[in-house]
């Protein structure tokens, strides 16, 4: 019997705007004037590079970046770090937009919530099942959760670079079992990425997958989570 949820944040109750829109939105706070074309080219060249936090992931890694990659959503300065190395791979419009763009990147404007996020966690409020957002992430979106109405309805955030530990590691979601007062095989992992929210398996936890679609072309997965009580 499922007694507590834990949900990842990004692709699972938020998607980030898309890349283009990412990129636009920053270039047009520089006053900068950039061609449609060398604006597109960017584009993919960030997307080839999983430059933005929370968008695709990257297609290659630069052989010099890749241990900060790997270990970039233990610290906020890592994930910073990473980050911005992967616009300054990937060409911009302008050299000083690295860290604009990471910026514009924790703006709770830049984030949306799956259509059915709200309701979803409303229901499990409303059955008494405790909630807890267990991500990978460099940086505290608890601001997000707030700016769009649903941090009254999550009881615990286990953030990686605050846990030093990150999915798919057993601990971080030991900690989150831990917090709710349940035993593993008691609790359920709503997740997107296959192998980190998989390590909840590790314990016992349940584990429901979700595919990271944009918000517009994923309307009603998440209440699917409602069947499986």
């Amino acid at each position: 019997m499922i007694k507590a949820v834990m949900l990842d944040f990004s692709g699972t109750l938020f998607r980030i705007e898309s890349a283009a829109e990412w990129l636009s939105a920053v270039v047009a706070d520089a006053g900068l004037t950039v061609p449609e074309d060398e604006r597109d080219a960017c584009v993919g060249r960030l997307e080839e590079f999983g430059a933005q936090p929370g968008g695709v992931p990257p297609r290659r890694v630069p052989p010099h970046l890749e241990e900060l990659w790997r270990e970039r959503d233990l610290t906020a300065e890592r994930h910073r770090a990473a980050f911005t190395a992967m616009t300054r791979e990937a060409g911009l419009p302008a050299a000083d937009l690295d860290e604009a763009l990471y910026e514009r990147s924790q703006m709770s404007e830049a984030w949306q919530p799956y259509a059915d996020a709200e309701a979803t966690l409303r229901a499990l409020r409303g059955r008494g099942i405790p909630i807890a957002v267990v991500s990978n992430i460099g940086w505290d979106m608890r601001p997000v959760f707030r700016d769009h109405g649903l941090d009254d309805l999550v009881d615990a955030y286990f953030l990686s670079f605050k846990c030093g530990v990150k999915k798919p590691d057993p601990r971080i979601f030991q900690m989150a079992c831990d917090k709710l007062g349940v035993e593993p095989g008691d609790a359920l992992m709503v997740g997107d990425e296959p192998l980190a929210d998989s390590g909840a398996a590790a314990l016992g936890c349940q584990v429901h997958l979700l595919d990271p679609l944009p918000v517009d072309r994923r309307p009603s997965a998440l209440a699917e989570v409602l069947q499986l009580l």
